[in-house]
Order: structure tokens, then sequence, then C-alpha cells
């Protein structure tokens, strides 16, 4: 699996030069054909991905971290902002090749980044011009969409997955922003079948009818089918990776996990420099 990490090791070396803003640009996938064995239960991988999945959230989250996961929306001139659309320029450049209207952002672990980089993400990419964009909330477990952008949903996916809501009533419009968003208001007790099930093909197949471009925020991918079941519903697949802190072996599980095809390139985050880190604060 050695090629899967050259674009972590040269940004790894880039952020020791202190060289790179956040985040690192996305790099298209290459692929190792060598097989390799996937991790099995007594490795611990997965008891330990299942482990930090459960750690305890502060239900009041600060505003610095609620504006880091829009800083595109406050800061559009921001290194970070930037970056995103770096990010954005490489998607279009890919989906000139190949069917990508359809983005599921996946990670390892939770905390990792993957909420941030959609929301940044759908914000760039709701600035070009003439492009709608959709940003849909797939996270039952962990929503972070609708207080990230002060949306106070009255429906969500959840109520539409189960036939109590139009979809149309759930969709909200994020204000002094050309972008709509799917959120999560209520949290199931039943979050992979609903995300696995036909009503959650259909809604991403009638919401390809009526925008340009759609993100998916995922469940994060390692002891959870969830993200694994939402990137099957994509066109492309983006893996967002935390600089120091998601372990190597987590990366190689989530690319046995996901179909590799899908797979459109890894997002290196947390490797802001000084400047980015003072915008933040």
């Amino acid at each position: 699996m050695a090629k899967h990490y050259e674009a972590l090791q040269r940004a790894e070396a880039q952020r020791r030069r202190k060289l790179v803003g956040e985040p690192a640009p996305l790099a298209p996938a290459e692929w190792d054909t060598t097989p390799a064995t996937a991790p099995t239960q007594k490795d611990g991988l997965f008891d330990r991905a299942k482990s930090l999945s459960k750690k305890v959230i502060s239900a009041k989250e600060t505003a610095g971290e609620i504006n880091k996961r829009r800083i595109a929306m406050l800061q559009p001139d921001s290194v970070a902002a930037e970056q995103f659309r770096t990010l954005r320029g490489r998607i279009d450049s890919l989906a000139s090749q190949q069917l990508i209207k359809t983005v599921a952002v996946v990670s390892a672990n939770a905390g990792e980044g993957k909420s941030m980089a959609s929301i940044n993400l759908a914000i760039v990419t709701s600035m070009s011009v003439g492009r709608k964009v959709l940003l849909v909330d797939c996270d039952f477990r962990r929503p972070r969409i609708h207080t990230s952008l002060g949306i106070e949903p009255v429906v969500g996916l959840a109520e539409v997955l189960d036939g109590s809501a139009d979809l149309g009533d759930a969709i909200s419009k994020v204000d002094s922003l050309n972008m709509d968003v799917l959120p999560v208001r209520t949290r199931p007790e039943n979050p992979s079948e609903l995300l696995a099930s036909n009503a959650m093909s259909e809604t991403i197949a009638k919401l390809g009818e009526s925008y340009d471009q759609i993100i998916l925020d995922t469940p994060a991918c390692l002891g959870l089918p969830d993200a694994k079941t939402v990137s099957e519903f994509s066109d492309g697949v983006v893996l967002v990776v935390r600089a120091g802190v998601t372990p190597k072996q987590d990366v190689e599980a989530v690319l046995e996990v996901l179909d590799q095809r899908r797979v459109l390139g890894l997002l290196l985050n947390g490797t802001e420099s000084e400047s980015v880190r003072r915008s933040y604060s």
C-alpha cells in the first residue's frame, strides 16, 4: 500500500517546513495493485474505532470551533478558503473526464475534519457562477451542519427517509450563500438502516435532478457501515486525513472498506500555518 501514502508523506514534509496552509490540495489517488490484508477483529482496529466514535462530545461548541468549519464563508479571501478553491478546481478537472455530480466526504474516525471539509467545499462550490449546490448531512450520529451554518430545521433527512416529511420541506436555504442544505434534525434509532434504504437511494437520485453539485457529509467510516453505504450513492469520494492524528493503519483500513474506483484522493487536514491559525482565533 506504499503508493497510498506518497501524498501523505509529501504533505508531512511540507508541514515540517511550514510552507503549507490548511488543508493540502487534493491529489488524485494512485492505487497499488498488490493485495493488502484487510484488518480483522483481533487487530483491535475496529474496537478502537468504535471507542473513538463513542467519545462524549460537549453539547456546547465554542464559537471558534463552529467558525473554523465555515471559514470559507467568514473569510472568503483567507489562505484556507483558497485551498478549498483548489480542491474544487481539482474535482472540476476530474469531472471533465467522468461524471462527478455527487461527492461524499469521509474520514476514518470522528474529529478529523470531515464536516469542516464538507461545509467549506460546498461553500466555495456555491460561489461558482450559475452552479446550484446542495450540502447533505448524512451523519445521524453526530450532525454538525445545521449548527455550523446557523440553521434551525423544522424537519430533516430522517423525516424524509421515514416518510413523515416531504423532501422540499426539509431543504433549507443558507443566508448570504447560493447554497441549499438538507440537514439532520432528529437522530433516528435506526440510522444505518435508513441510510441503506431504498428511500435514501431515491432521495439522492431525485436531488441529482435539481442540483449541479451535491456534497454528502458522512459519519466516520471505521466501526460503522454508514459511510460505506453513503459512498455507494456518490460519484466520487474524498478521504479526509488529519495530520499527526489519523493512524496510518486507519487510512489503509478505510481504503480497503471503500470502493477504490470512487476515491478521488486524500485531503490532508491540520497543516495550518501560523497565519491561518491566527485567522481562526
